[in-house]
């Protein structure tokens, strides 16, 4: 079976390779894809899915399924196809598009003989308002037994590991203009109030674990050094391994924010400006069946799972069905993640061998879990007693 999926993702490499190279000579933002949704909707259409735009309110959301009608569990791919601003496909997500959709065909030309559903999920906007969070909430997910998301890595491949749970948090403080030099005692200063939420959030940072990480910017400060700035705006990440932690480092920073407010007069507003993202609940029996996959489709260093720094949509995904992370790696080290350098790995004769590699690891595990009962079995149960 195995070598049939070979077979047909094979037949079709030349054109995954130009689709590749499509969504990255097009890059387009979170919310926006619209081109790269068209080139993945057509080829899964090309092979008989059924489409469906526009999921979960998002209108470069997308979910395609193909259903052998026949007992089995039903898998999903997803795909990301957002670009980072000035930068173009610094992430990789070109490929993750193109591996996700390549890996639901290859498995989709066997099902009709050993039963089950593939669904390829297209998932918009990862890297600002991770529209996973919106498939969620909405259901997208309900009939799904097992998800699987392949990321592509400029160094070495990965285990499915860890993210953190992530909010993103607006403070806009509204004070009350006045002349800075002739009538200062009139005004009340909004940017002091912005002032006061860093120093308080930097001091807060001594008393929480080594895990949480509190980052923000100043988005708006006033508009000229000779009038009290009657507003301004502080944006921050807040991040921690776990999101029951997090929820309560959260409501510390909020009232970090309130003391401002009652010691300059000025009124915050406080509010989410992007996706709030759980963290990732890797499933390890998922994971080692993934990794015996990849090593059999020629990766044989795979690095052991690591405790990621960031915060990703998926995690959302982990927390209401079996899911994995993994990486694949493309071999330069040096290139830094979110680079223009990465943008351009990511359509070189190493990337297209490892594109083709990576969907058929996915595809094969897919045809692993549909044939193994007892690996099914494990996944699921994994998940409860993780749930």
């Amino acid at each position: 079976m195995k070598e049939l999926i070979k077979k047909e993702i094979e037949k079709i490499q030349e054109e995954l390779y130009d689709i590749n190279q499509y969504i990255y000579e097009n890059p387009e933002l979170g919310d926006k894809e619209f081109k790269a949704v068209e080139k993945l909707a057509s080829l899964l259409a090309d092979h008989n899915f059924v489409i469906d735009k526009g999921v979960a309110g998002r209108k470069t959301a997308f979910r395609a399924t193909f259903d052998s009608k026949k007992e089995g569990p039903s898998i999903a791919f997803l795909c990301e196809y957002d670009a980072l601003p000035g930068v173009g496909h610094g992430c990789g997500h070109n490929m993750i598009g193109t591996m996700g959709a390549a890996a639901g065909i290859g498995l989709s030309k066997i099902v009709e003989s050993i039963g089950g559903k593939i669904v390829v999920l297209g998932t918009p906007a990862e890297e600002t308002n991770g529209a996973k969070v919106d498939m969620v909430k909405k259901g997208v997910f309900e009939d799904i037994d097992l998800a699987m998301i392949l990321h592509p890595s400029a160094g070495t491949s990965t285990e499915s590991g860890s993210s953190q749970a992530m909010d993103a948090i607006q403070f806009e403080y509204i004070g009350k203009p006045s002349h800075a030099a002739a009538a200062p005692q009139k005004g009340i200063n909004a940017l002091d109030a912005v002032i006061m939420l860093f120093n308080g959030i930097n001091a807060l940072r001594e008393h929480v674990t080594s895990d949480v990480r509190m980052h923000g910017i100043i988005k708006e400060g006033g508009e000229a050094a000779n009038i009290v700035p009657e507003k301004a705006v502080a944006q921050f990440y807040i991040r921690a391994k776990e999101r029951k932690y997090l929820d309560e480092v959260v409501e510390k920073v909020k009232n970090i924010a309130k003391g401002a407010e009652m010691m300059t007069g000025a009124t915050v507003n406080i509010t989410n400006y992007e996706a709030s993202y759980d963290n990732l609940k890797t499933n390890k029996e998922l994971s080692y069946a993934f990794s015996k996959n990849l090593k059999q489709v020629g990766i044989e260093h795979i690095e052991k799972a690591q405790e990621g720094a960031g915060s990703i949509d998926m995690g959302d995904v982990s927390l209401v069905c079996p899911a994995i992370h993994p990486y694949i790696g493309l071999d330069h080290p040096n290139v830094n993640s979110h680079s223009k350098e990465m943008a351009d790995l990511t359509v070189t004769e190493i990337a297209k061998e490892r594109l083709i590699q990576g969907a058929l690891a996915m595809a094969y595990t897919g045809l692993d879990v549909i044939e193994d009962k007892d690996l099914l079995a494990k996944i699921k149960e994994e998940f409860k007693r993780n749930k």
